[in-house]
């Protein structure tokens, strides 16, 4: 299939000495021709599923681990998501890019290679409306933003933390929706993943496995998937009054990572509710205790 994107040895496009590559989805859930005619239907809406939907091939190498891809191809795969995001950004017709990493298949993958997904979306997420107004609302009311200060509480408490080095925190966040959840911040404020340079990318790759591989140890090789929450697409057309407008000083973009250990009940369904047997801080404490056994000492 020919590539969207790549990084390689040499220069001949499509050609096999690929490091890391981008390319579409053979079966794409949103189709990339078109336009999305929203309409309404009486109380409701209806449209058409425009949008894109493409791979990152993280590694040539087949079936590894999230926690085993090496570090220069993770960081090159972060890199390369980056600059289709951007370049997808420029598609006014795209509202939101959602970046994701789905691994096992108890967490939905259907590729066994190692992967990552970008899904173009014509509208913005009902999950990540209710994150942008509630960070709208923190920060209108203190002028902080809202996730800075869950950072500079858990950095304080200290016992929910997993990973803690200059530049990214990771965290089981209080009152944890699944075993062994965790959220995964750049400490400098930032809105929108798209404009994270390269530098800090690789250091995103080396927290990420670090991350990753403590889960390895302690929970087995498991099935989990992990999200980017960044800020939509602000350039997307036909933008209301007031849209978002202090989005780059209130949201803060990061990563969701849920190991899929337990499937959802009806009653998580219906009511909303988690039934989660694992309390973050012992979670967090586990993980933080895990050593790296092949190392010596």
């Amino acid at each position: 299939m020919p590539e969207l994107l790549a990084v390689r040895d040499g220069n001949e496009a499509n050609a096999s000495d690929w490091v890391v590559r981008v390319i579409p989805n053979k079966r794409p859930v949103l189709a990339i021709e078109g336009a999305p005619d929203r309409r309404g239907v009486g109380l409701y809406d209806r449209m058409r599923g425009i949008g894109a939907h493409e791979i990152v091939v993280e590694s040539r190498q087949h079936g590894l681990s999230p926690g085993r891809i090496p570090l220069l191809e993770l960081t090159a795969a972060f890199v390369a998501a980056r600059e289709r995001m951007a370049d997808l950004e420029r598609d006014t017709r795209f509202k939101y890019l959602q970046l994701y990493r789905s691994y096992g298949s108890a967490a939905g993958a259907s590729i066994h290679h190692p992967h990552q997904q970008i899904v173009a979306t014509p509208i913005t997420p009902l999950l990540i409306a209710t994150q942008l107004q509630s960070a709208k609302q923190h920060y209108q009311l203190k002028e902080r933003c809202l996730f800075c200060d869950v950072i500079a509480q858990e950095i304080d408490a200290g016992h929910r933390l997993v990973v803690l080095d200059d530049d990214f925190i990771t965290f089981a966040p209080y009152a944890s929706r699944f075993p062994y959840e965790l959220h995964l911040y750049p400490r400098k404020h930032s809105a929108d993943f798209a404009r994270t340079d390269s530098d800090l990318l690789e250091r995103l790759a080396a927290h990420i496995l670090e991350v990753l591989q403590r889960l390895d140890r302690v929970l087995g090789d498991p099935p989990l998937n992990w999200m980017l929450v960044t800020s939509p697409n602000v350039n997307a057309g036909k933008r209301r009054s007031g849209y978002w407008t202090t989005i780059d000083e209130d949201f803060h973009w990061h990563i969701e990572i849920l190991p899929r250990l337990a499937p959802v009940s009806g009653f998580d369904w219906g009511t909303g509710f988690h039934i989660n047997p694992s309390a973050p801080e012992d979670a967090a404490a586990l993980l933080r205790d895990a050593k790296d056994t092949s190392e010596p000492g």
